[in-house]
């Protein structure tokens, strides 16, 4: 198992996403409390952590949190929007302090749809200019035989993006080469703001055509992914690559630290709910079904399949990608 924790480090945040399912508190994650929070991971034997927020760059204790977590035998990630290591020598400092994977939220190749779900007039531009220093950085060190930076791009999927999500991943596969992994996270139209900014919220078969083309282009391109909230009959091609059912297949579990009145979470059930025709379907044990809080999503557009979950399973287990 690779159990990785999640930590936020801050609740406030420079951008203004329309679905935000985080809304910005007044606190903060103090030095402390991280090391607390990083021993009790190494404790449990979890592989790893990932800063997250608000916007986790915003904290001043991000090259401290990560030395101490890499100390102390963490692999080390950051959910990022990319605002802050858009400037070159903030992005050196965190990759010299350890933290070499970063997970760039993007949620669109076109410019005016990202600045519009970001709220930040030339938000994409400043992501680009931050996986530009990445990739620039990511070059020099493998040159002179060093492991270089990983860089995912995590998008959430709603209905400004819905209809393209093949454009944007086949946009960043040129673009920035060195990119090797996305992640998809359908959106929580019931949390945050995405419950009052209705607009952002779409219907599952919305994505059905966009994801696919998306999903069977970046395996034809050797490149990786996952999808979160998504149910297996919306990807039963690429079942594997659900983050629910490789988490089910391989028993894990996930704690995350709020900086809310959620405290602390541990998370070792990843079923959400399903209709009563998913009764009927061949993946049923091994899918997460219909991740959703509120009433917006419509369990009858979840449909049996009927195909054989063993070969699934073989593969999460042998750890294929």
């Amino acid at each position: 198992m690779a159990n990785i924790g999640y930590m936020q480090l801050v609740r406030h945040c420079n951008q203004y996403c329309r679905f935000c399912s985080n809304p910005e508190t007044p606190y903060v994650l103090d030095l402390v409390t991280a090391q607390r929070e990083i021993d009790d991971f190494v404790k449990r034997g979890y592989f790893g952590i990932i800063l997250t927020g608000g916007e986790p760059s915003l904290s001043p204790l991000v090259p401290d949190i990560t030395r101490y977590a890499v100390e102390r035998g963490l692999h080390v990630r950051m959910i990022t929007n990319g605002s802050k290591i858009a400037d070159p020598e903030t992005a050196q400092r965190f990759v010299e302090a350890g933290l070499r994977h970063y997970h760039v939220s993007i949620h669109s190749c076109r410019a005016d749809v990202e600045d519009f779900l970001t709220g930040v007039k030339g938000s994409f531009e400043l992501a680009l200019r931050a996986l530009t220093n990445l990739q620039a950085i990511d070059t020099a060190e493998r040159a002179s035989g060093g492991a270089g930076v990983t860089v995912n791009i995590n998008t959430v999927i709603n209905s400004f993006n819905c209809d393209h999500l093949d454009e944007t991943v086949r946009y960043f596969v040129e673009r920035f080469p060195f990119i090797r992994h996305f992640v998809w996270n359908n959106l929580d139209p019931s949390m945050g703001r995405a419950e009052t900014n209705r607009d952002t919220a779409h219907r599952l078969r919305d994505f059905e055509v966009s994801l696919a083309g998306a999903m069977r282009f970046l395996a034809q391109a050797g490149r990786t992914f996952r999808v979160e909230r998504v149910p297996l009959c919306f990807m039963v091609e690429f079942a594997h690559c659900s983050t629910e059912t490789r988490k089910i297949i391989k028993g894990e579990e996930r704690i995350v630290h709020f900086l809310d009145d959620k405290g602390t979470v541990r998370q070792t059930d990843f079923r959400h709910p399903k209709a009563e025709a998913c009764r009927h379907c061949s993946l049923n044990e091994i899918c997460g079904g219909l991740f959703e809080l509120g009433d917006w999503y419509d369990l009858d557009e979840l449909a049996p399949v009927f195909v054989p979950k063993e070969p699934i399973i073989r593969r999460v287990l042998a750890g294929e990608v």
